[in-house]
């Protein structure tokens, strides 16, 4: 089964949703610049899913250990996705003891990790000079560079996921896991559940076609 991770949720409503198609994980933004931001107390509304399998993963641009710690402090995560250099992100699994993946924004094929001293990898496009945020910019890039990667860590797609294209995303790349953010939205950091119904039955029905 192709793994599925939903970024940037802020409502109830949509995290009961995602229990209910079977999404593996849910990213919260922990970014100010970005509309899909989401404040302690917000993040305090929303349910725990932990036990019935839909994990947390926080997602920081440039963090300190102690930025970190202190959200981990108040909430819960199961993961931390950082937008940071290898070393940092390095240095922080360390210090707070949970499992990062590195964001990797890639242009070419020698972008691409041949190593990786933390979890995992999220590989999308790179930001330009002119983006106010490292991702969700909704910009895809050629997903045939993955096809044929040597891969050091299990990693997740992401950058410009639709449901119109996300089927020729995975068979392009060979993604095992894909991360989707504005892809699913209507409005910009407003999440839409017929977008993400689509999302998700698009990548079930690839997996009952390949199995």
């Amino acid at each position: 089964m192709t793994g599925i991770k939903i970024c940037g949720v802020k409502e109830p409503a949509t995290y009961d949703l995602l229990i209910k198609l079977k999404v593996n994980w849910v990213g919260l933004v922990f970014y100010e610049p970005s509309p899909r931001f989401i404040s302690m107390g917000q993040v305090r509304q929303l349910p725990d899913y932990h036990n019935e399998g839909l994990l947390r993963v926080g997602l920081f641009v440039k963090p300190t250990v102690d930025e970190v710690r202190r959200v981990l402090d108040t909430v819960r995560l199961d993961i931390l996705q950082l937008y940071t250099s290898l070393e940092v992100a390095h240095t922080i699994r360390e210090a707070c003891d949970i499992p990062v993946w590195l964001a990797k924004g890639i242009k070419e094929r020698s972008d691409l990790p041949k190593t990786c001293s933390v979890d995992g990898l999220v590989i999308e496009t790179p930001s330009n000079h002119s983006d106010l945020r490292p991702g969700g910019n909704g910009r895809t890039f050629d997903w045939r560079l993955t096809s044929t990667w040597d891969i050091p860590k299990p990693w997740l797609l992401a950058g410009g996921l639709t449901p119109d294209n996300v089927g020729q995303a995975i068979q392009q790349s060979g993604a095992k896991a894909v991360d989707v953010s504005s892809g699913v939205e209507r409005h910009k950091g407003e999440k839409d559940s017929t977008l993400i119904r689509q999302f998700v039955e698009t990548i079930r029905a690839i997996d009952c076609n390949v199995s």
